[in-house]
């Protein structure tokens, strides 16, 4: 009796929804409070089903979790800095419902703690930072982060810890958001005046200011757009085909759309090239992309290129949101494998 009961009875439904994952969290809530609570064996009896839910949902998200005070858990969900991700870790937090006892954070928030790692400490004694400026692109965030005991032997544990220091000083919103790159070096290796780090969020609240006055209400024209078609043989004997938007990588406002968005499309193809029948898959594809990120909108195509059974699609945008969330849907419904 119980081996056929065993057969006939409907097992547990994966998740393909916030609301349905929210549905399967409210009915266990009790039991993962207790758990966190009490501390009782949390990686088997909550992070593991959590993960697993989540993973159901979609790849790509993470979690933080702790009691915030002695009534309250907080379940922070993340997408460890992975921008494409982000927006989904928004969106399930934004659709929780209200569980009392629970309160749930879209991303990491920005902490003030010093951080240790590998015997090192990541604080306001051992960091500092200063900008760097190329006049070829001025708009560019770059700087350049000495820790004093940074040596070429533990450079990356080194590096490790400033980038974790990093996401907690500023928060993961703001860390991708608000720097194009990043060099970790030893003191001996500054060529400027060194800042405090606790600088650092006054120096980035003031050069995104700088950014948004400048770039603000920019809008691009399409209709003047001229595009090249360039060719080239591959060491394979194989062609590479591209085509380029040249007017736009003549405009000069290019820094009001810092995203690239990067669409690539495998297809079997003869000789690296897709065949009649892909070419108008991938056409059709391309076409419904752009009608989802319209250049009215702050979306523009750059260019694509077609070689080794892969054409990759490149796209400029003003943020990355919707771009992840068009993407992502063509990813689900694409005709042909996609990367």
């Amino acid at each position: 009796m119980g081996f056929l009961k065993n057969i006939f009875t409907k097992g547990t439904q994966p998740v393909r929804t916030n609301s349905k994952f929210w549905d399967w969290f409210k009915a266990n809530e009790k039991t993962f409070f207790g758990v966190v609570k009490n501390n009782k064996d949390i990686e088997s009896n909550f992070f593991q089903k959590l993960s697993t839910k989540l993973d159901e949902l979609k790849d790509g998200f993470f979690f933080l979790a702790g009691m915030l005070n002695d009534n309250t858990v907080e379940l922070i969900i993340t997408a460890d800095g992975n921008i494409k991700n982000i927006v989904f870790a928004e969106e399930l937090v934004a659709q929780a419902p209200s569980i009392k006892g629970w309160k749930f954070t879209a991303l990491k928030p920005p902490i003030d703690a010093n951080v240790e790692m590998n015997g090192y400490s990541f604080n306001s004694e051992d960091l500092f930072f200063y900008s760097n400026v190329d006049k070829n692109y001025p708009d560019k965030i770059d700087i350049s982060i000495i820790h004093n005991a940074l040596t070429e032997e533990n450079k990356n544990q080194i590096e490790t810890g400033v980038y974790v220091f990093l996401d907690n000083y500023l928060g993961e919103l703001n860390f991708v958001n608000t720097i194009d790159n990043i060099d970790v070096i030893a003191r001996n290796e500054a060529t400027d005046d060194l800042v405090p780090i606790t600088k650092l969020k006054d120096f980035l609240i003031w050069r995104e200011k700088e950014f948004v006055e400048k770039y603000d209400g920019v809008r691009y024209n399409t209709v003047d757009d001229e595009h090249a078609v360039m060719e080239a043989e591959l060491e394979s004997g194989n062609r590479l085909i591209a085509t380029v938007n040249t007017k736009l990588l003549e405009w000069d406002s290019k820094p009001s759309h810092p995203w690239i968005a990067v669409l690539i499309i495998k297809y079997k193809g003869s000789g690296g090239m897709p065949d009649k029948k892909d070419q108008e898959i991938l056409y059709t594809i391309q076409e419904d992309v752009e009608k989802e990120l319209a250049d009215k909108d702050g979306y523009l195509t750059v260019g694509r290129q077609t070689a080794k059974n892969e054409r990759e699609i490149y796209f400029a945008c003003k943020e990355f949101r919707k771009p992840s969330k068009v993407l992502f849907n063509i990813e689900k419904n694409m005709p042909l494998s996609i990367a």
